[in-house]
């Protein structure tokens, strides 16, 4: 249904958006460094599937309306273009704030399912995630082939793939070298800055891009 090119483009976009630290890879970094190892990714699992259920939303509802409409569809493409430009610039100004998911304790360990319900609301409620099913998913779905709700569940599915296994990372990394970040805010600092310039970059080339029909 989906090309190959659409989903190796799809994809692609997908890991520029992933890899930047946000509300999710705040949330397990967080994870990481109070609770360990298994705690990150209970959480990425439940942030994983809390993805889904908008990836079902915007398949079954939201994205139907935003297919058939031009005009919603502009209009919820600028508005998630600005929203992410947006957090590009509230990251790269508030870049020294990444210190406090190093430092910052979230006292005893939860259980297993506590932690992964917590995971679940942060995927689901994610910003950067709602804007961009909405407004940039659409546009990889080839309407001529038909069956368009299974196009954007796949093409969501290829997205938290690439989110579990990116999440993932960053909880192990987190989890391995709290030692080494939390010496230098520095190094915090850095990975704040590049997030932050990335989610401009991403916010304006959703502006330029999409639909010309």
């Amino acid at each position: 249904m989906v090309s190959t090119d659409r989903l190796a483009a799809f994809a692609a976009l997908s890991l520029l958006l992933i890899v930047v630290p946000g509300p999710s890879v705040l949330f397990v970094i967080g994870r990481a460094l109070a609770h360990g190892r298994r705690a990150a990714l209970t959480s990425v699992a439940g942030n994983t599937l809390g993805a889904y259920v908008l990836v079902v939303a915007v398949a079954l509802g939201v994205g139907s309306v935003v297919e058939r409409s031009v005009l919603v569809f502009t209009a919820l493409k600028l508005a998630g273009a600005a929203y992410l430009v947006h957090l590009g610039v509230k990251a790269w100004r508030q870049r020294g704030s990444l210190r406090a998911a190093f430092t910052g304790t979230d006292g005893p360990a939860h259980g297993g399912l506590r932690t992964l319900a917590e995971g679940f609301a942060v995927g689901v409620a994610n910003p950067k995630t709602i804007v961009f099913f909405a407004a940039v998913l659409p546009q990889f779905v080839d309407r001529g082939q038909g069956h368009v709700p299974a196009q954007m569940l796949l093409l969501g599915l290829v997205f938290n793939a690439i989110a579990l296994a990116s999440d993932s990372a960053w909880g192990l990394v987190a989890s391995a070298a709290r030692g080494w970040f939390a010496r230098s805010p520095r190094r915090l600092a850095a990975v704040g800055g590049v997030g932050g310039l990335t989610m401009i970059g991403l916010g304006v080339t959703v502006a330029a891009t999409g639909r010309k029909d």
